[in-house]
């Protein structure tokens, strides 16, 4: 899809650099860059980004630092 947009011209000076340093035309350097921001930004994908992260740090946990709160709160007058 052909898309207009505007863009100052200090940045466009720093995509045609980044165009030419990585071989890529500037059409494919935006649609990367606007495909990695909304990859970033969109809510579902942060979210199972993080998941990921709490399922590898769980893989990993020692069992008894999640011990250690329990304890804690059983100990607890409430």
């Amino acid at each position: 899809m052909l898309t207009e947009i505007s863009i100052p011209d200090s940045l466009v000076e720093k995509v045609n650099l980044l165009a030419r340093h990585t071989k890529k035309s500037r059409s494919q350097l935006f649609s990367d860059a606007v495909q990695e921001y909304v990859a970033r930004h969109s809510p579902h994908d942060v979210t199972e980004a993080m998941n990921r992260v709490c399922r590898q740090s769980e893989i990993n946990r020692d069992p008894s630092i999640s011990l250690a709160p329990r304890r804690t709160l059983e100990r607890s007058v409430w």
